[in-house]
């Protein structure tokens, strides 16, 4: 008996487990949410919306499953939140400012070096011995001025003796112009002979080849006398070899040598790449390792290249009238090759894109686009970039937040023309 009543509670708890389970449903996975879910009794019963299956549901009994729409997980969260809240959402606020194109100065950095345009000897012209030296190493020295003075010797008694005899000369001269004047006046008057005109002119062009000799005997002996004073033929500064006092100068040999400081040139090296632009008479601007900056022009470009470097050496000269920048200083010029249509944005504007492309997000008809760029240059008042329009409103403020296509709520603040050069 209580064998039986044991089958009869377990029949009953199977029947109530079985109808439970009706009214569940089956699902088959990998199909995603809302796939794949059937009712348990629409397969007892065969098809869907049986007669069992709609009393259940009528009764409140039957499991009902609403299929969720899907979102595509490759949208971002600004996408997803927009197919969320419907079209009636407020737009993204963003704010941008519109850049219009300028000119882009083109600049090409070279490195090199000062060197002095040119290193002078003052040499002697004759042979002696030096008597004063007027300058010492390291002094400025304009044209003209004296740097060593040779003993004189005999040089001055050789012009002495040169202006007497042109003083005789000239003497002779006037005795012979004197007689051709008197037989002139005498054959004038019929009483000298007509023959004797021709001995006096003989004498009067020989008195004065006298006076031409004489004189040429003078420059000669002032100009020998004249070397013995060295002068500056440049201006510039003295360096080493200086010749000492008491010394033996053989003609040709330096008394002291000039460094020519003013002006100066820079001496670099332009790649291969660049020679086609490099051209005479560009503008460059000159900064040395010693903070000092002038400006100048390219004067030399050279026709063949440098074989280990394979570029050309260049010279850009300037001035230096107060020889403050010295021979043989580290430097660097940056030389103007033009100028090209360009934008010069904050830097905080540029963004990649999804992949990975650089560029900046703009605001089109109220719709964002995004526009990939080149940089050109990096400078202090911001980044030269090329490849945007002539006018573009660019987004300055909020970039993050949206993505190329979403309609945006755009404020422009102002049209930004910075001034600024591209190196």
């Amino acid at each position: 008996m209580r064998a039986l009543f044991s089958y009869g509670v377990a029949f009953v708890i199977l029947i109530l487990a079985g109808a439970w389970l009706a009214t569940g449903s089956l699902v088959m996975g990998g199909n995603g949410p809302g796939n794949g879910e059937t009712p348990i009794v629409s397969l007892i019963e065969g098809k869907e919306h049986g007669p069992i299956a709609t009393q259940l549901a009528d009764a409140g009994v039957l499991a009902q499953h609403e299929t969720t729409e899907t979102i595509d997980p490759h949208l971002t969260i600004a996408q997803r939140n927009e197919l969320k809240t419907g079209a009636n959402t407020a737009l993204q606020s963003v704010r941008t400012s519109t850049y219009l194109v300028q000119p882009m100065s083109i600049e090409v950095s070279l490195r090199g070096r000062t060197e002095a345009k040119a290193s002078v000897g003052a040499v002697a012209e004759t042979a002696g011995i030096v008597d004063t030296v007027h300058v010492t190493k390291g002094q400025k020295v304009a044209v003209g001025d004296k740097l060593c003075t040779l003993d004189q010797g005999t040089r001055a008694a050789a012009v002495a003796q040169a202006k007497a005899g042109l003083a005789q000369a000239d003497a002779g001269l006037s005795q012979a112009q004197s007689d051709f004047d008197t037989n002139a006046e005498l054959r004038g008057k019929g009483l000298a002979a007509p023959n004797t005109a021709r001995q006096l002119e003989v004498a009067l062009s020989a008195a004065k080849a006298n006076v031409s000799s004489a004189q040429a005997g003078l420059d000669n002996a002032q100009a020998e006398l004249d070397r013995t004073e060295i002068k500056a033929k440049v201006a510039g500064v003295v360096q080493a070899p200086l010749a000492n006092a008491g010394a033996m100068l053989g003609q040709g040999q330096p008394c002291a040598t000039i460094v020519q400081l003013d002006p100066m040139v820079f001496v670099g090296q332009v790649p291969e790449a660049r020679i086609r632009v490099a051209k005479l008479g560009l503008k460059a601007t000159i900064e040395t390792i010693t903070g000092q900056s002038v400006d100048g022009q390219v004067t030399y470009i050279s026709a063949t290249a440098d074989p280990a470097t394979r570029s050309f050496p260049v010279e850009i000269e300037f001035a230096n009238g107060d020889a403050a920048i010295r021979d043989g200083i580290t430097a660097t010029a940056k030389v103007t090759m033009g100028s090209a249509p360009g934008h010069l944005l904050p830097q905080s504007v540029l963004t990649l894109n999804d992949t990975g492309v650089l560029g900046v997000s703009t605001v089109v008809d109220g719709i964002v686009k995004f526009v990939p760029v080149t940089i050109a240059s990096d400078t202090r008042e911001g980044v030269w970039v090329l490849g945007l329009p002539a006018s573009t409103d660019v987004i300055t403020v909020g970039q993050e937040y949206v993505v190329d296509g979403q309609a945006v709520d755009a404020t422009n603040v102002a049209a930004q023309v910075p001034n600024a050069t591209a190196s």
